[in-house]
């Protein structure tokens, strides 16, 4: 039986005195037996933790009366073994790197559609507008080695820092389509949304939540494969269940 809960969640939002707040974050994980790790930067948080229920929604609980975090959304799944092997609370210039300063999603975020909108607009090929909808891969290679969305568009980069240009260099030949970026939680797109936007992408959006979420919403429709995570548990399904890299492959390639 799973007993172990994982939560992945982010937030961009103005952060200050980081030092102090990751004393406190680290505290409190300790005090809970959480592990894990917690990136914080100016720019917000971004946390992948797990631990027994209880304390973990009791940390999510603390977590949240500190305003700054109070709106937190959280992708939940469940595994038999601890994936992490300690507690890091860790500052970052950025929680996830573009090396792109202009863009701030803080201070407001780009278009976004739901994954049951988007498993309408899939099962139909094109948005409301009929036009036709692609699927635009944020992640790295590896990641997308282990399953993607049907047909989606990927540029073989190996960090996300590589994207603004990746995106630039096919934006003639994407003008005409309708864009859904995505990556495995939401964050990645949360600044990629925000680029296409600013080169003059004006049919783009971000899929809220990411690979994740859409897994949890919809499931398997439309996509191939599983999808890669940061910790211990390699990948998951999308019925949340964890896979080695082998076994997805194969699902893929069947």
């Amino acid at each position: 039986m799973n007993s172990i809960l994982n939560i992945a969640a982010y937030q961009f939002v103005r952060l200050e005195e980081l030092e102090e707040l990751r004393q406190q974050m680290l505290d409190a994980l300790n005090a809970r037996q959480l592990k894990g790790t917690i990136l914080l930067a100016g720019e917000g948080i971004n946390l992948f933790l797990a631990g027994t229920e209880p304390l973990l929604r009791d940390f999510l609980a603390w977590l949240r009366r500190d305003q700054r975090f109070a709106a937190i959304e959280v992708k939940e799944s469940w595994s038999d073994n601890q994936p992490f092997k300690k507690a890091l609370v860790k500052i970052k210039n950025e929680i996830i790197r573009m090396n792109h300063p202009a863009i701030q999603p803080e201070t407001g975020r780009a278009h976004f559609i739901t994954p049951t909108k988007l498993a309408e607009w899939l099962d139909r090929g094109t948005d409301d507008l009929g036009r036709p909808v692609v699927m635009i891969d944020t992640r790295n290679q590896f990641e997308v080695e282990y399953g993607t969305f049907e047909n989606a568009v990927h540029f073989n980069i190996q960090k996300f820092s590589e994207f603004p240009e990746a995106i630039k260099a096919h934006q003639a030949e994407l003008a005409d389509k309708t864009l859904i970026s995505f990556c495995t939680g939401g964050i990645r797109c949360e600044k990629s949304g925000l680029y296409m936007r600013e080169i003059g992408i004006e049919h783009s959006y971000q899929l809220e939540g990411g690979i994740l979420k859409y897994f949890e919403d919809v499931g398997s429709a439309h996509y191939q494969g599983s999808c890669f995570v940061f910790d211990e548990r390699e990948a998951l399904e999308p019925t949340l269940e964890s896979i080695g890299i082998e076994q997805s492959i194969r699902k893929k390639q069947a």
